[in-house]
């Protein structure tokens, strides 16, 4: 299975030997930060992406292969388009409904359009 962004950052990192106090130094950020980052609850903006490559002897495209997160203007713009949307984004931030539930959810809606 393919790393996440942030797993792919820790590897990279531990590939290095490098530790987390360390690289968040370098790249003038806090160890909390860049730890967030690596577990993916946060995410990093396109300039601190380019320090962590830079550091971590790869590129930005390569970073960026890793990261699956939909793109942040395009959700909002879903979910001004229909304001369900939004009440559906906060149900799954909110932990109302799992990842695998959300997945069965879009499984079901597909295998019932291919059977049309």
């Amino acid at each position: 299975m393919k790393k996440t962004l942030g797993e792919y950052i820790r590897f990279l990192r531990e590939k290095e030997d490098i530790s987390l106090r360390e690289l968040a130094k370098k790249l003038e950020i806090t160890p909390a930060f860049l730890s967030d980052v690596e577990l993916g609850r946060r995410n990093t903006s396109e300039e601190i992406l380019g320090k962590i490559a830079k550091f971590l002897e790869t590129t930005v495209e390569d970073l960026m292969e890793h990261d699956t997160r939909a793109p942040l203007e395009a959700i909002k713009r879903l979910a001004a388009s229909d304001p369900s949307y939004g009440l559906a984004f906060r149900q799954v931030v909110e932990g109302k409904i799992t990842p695998q539930e959300l997945m069965d959810l879009v499984k079901k809606k597909h295998d019932g359009e291919e059977g049309k």
